[in-house]
């Protein structure tokens, strides 16, 4: 992943001049809707690289050490090798850009990982997920767990009530103390957009979790240094609530993203997550980061999409663009 979002001072006045222009986001979402999407060669090219930015993901109540273990070692193989070797991809060491699991599960993550012989990324989702609802000091310890246990990227949820509120200073600070129990691991802050009431309050909480800035002194070569740290990614959805991805919310999301970038110059990541399930909806999303923020965006330090069957749906269009017939249930097995 890139470097650590170095996060900025709060800037209230910024915040307070927000106003979003719905019905011209509504028409831009309309747009990107309404556009074809790639073909043959092309398509294919598109799903492969598409299958690296996918956090390949779980976060099942029956979630156990097998199931967990049979996710990562698709995370590692996504797609068949013979079909690979027929796009002449076989070589190119297509992985899944991390996996995703509750935070009881990482430990099982971990190890599953180590024996396949691969460095693919540990998330973990934590405070509270999905409500956010739990005490501060709870949340922030399901934080520290999830790094001790080996987790290397962490996904927080907000205290939504915050941002319904107006509490940006509360939010701010909350997700400071985030970032600071992340340590060294990188920190995606979850808005859970479909709950925050309107596309000016998505902009205001995309703004302030990645203005909130952790300082921390530490020694280097003899000589103490201070660093500043933010969200590196914000997301849209826990995937479990009513609405969750949507290009409306996007929208508003991304240009928060280039708004920020403009100002302070730091790239912030972003993840979707939560109903994207077909190989068309992996398309439409990677165009849309091409045409709002840009090429440099299109690489898994800067761009995630979070799912659990979207996979299986690439793989059975590389499946058919390879053979030139529908795979069948038993041709595509989850591992």
């Amino acid at each position: 992943m890139a470097a650590h979002n170095l996060g900025t001072e709060l800037d209230l006045s910024w915040i307070s001049k927000v106003q979003v222009n719905h019905p011209a986001v509504l028409r831009r979402a309309q747009q990107v809707q309404a556009r074809r999407t790639v073909k043959k060669e092309w398509q294919a090219a598109w799903l492969l690289k598409a299958v690296t930015f996918i956090d390949l993901t779980t976060l099942s109540g029956d979630d156990t050490s097998s199931n967990v273990q049979r996710l990562c070692y698709k995370a590692k193989y996504p797609i068949r090798e013979d079909l690979l070797k027929a796009l002449n991809m076989h070589d190119k060491d297509i992985t899944t850009a991390a996996v995703c699991v509750y935070p009881a599960r990482v430990c099982d993550a971990v190890r599953a990982l180590k024996a396949a012989g691969c460095n693919i990324p540990v998330a973990s989702v934590a405070t509270g997920f999905p409500a956010g609802q739990t005490h501060l000091k709870t949340r922030l310890e399901e934080i520290r767990l999830a790094v001790e246990d080996g987790a290397t990227e962490i996904d927080v949820v907000i205290n939504r009530s915050l941002v319904l509120t107006g509490q940006w200073e509360a939010l701010y600070d909350e997700i400071r103390q985030f970032r600071k129990a992340c340590g060294e691991a990188h920190l995606k802050t979850i808005l859970a957009t479909g709950e925050l009431g309107s596309l000016t309050n998505v902009y205001k909480a995309s703004m302030i979790a990645m203005m909130a800035e952790y300082f921390q002194s530490s020694l280097f070569r003899s000589k103490e240094r201070t660093e500043r740290a933010g969200s590196d990614f914000i997301k849209t959805s826990t995937g479990k609530e009513t609405v969750n991805a949507t290009f409306p919310v996007a929208i508003v999301m991304l240009r928060a993203i280039r708004d920020f970038f403009w100002k302070t110059g730091n790239k912030i990541g972003f993840k979707p997550a939560g109903g994207i399930r077909s190989a068309k909806d992996a398309l439409a999303w990677l165009s849309l980061i091409k045409e709002e923020l840009g090429d440099e965006w299109l690489k898994p330090e800067l761009f995630r999409i979070g799912a659990s069957t979207l996979l299986s749906d690439i793989e059975r269009q590389i499946y058919h663009h390879v053979t030139g017939r529908y795979a069948a249930y038993h041709d595509l097995p989850m591992s």
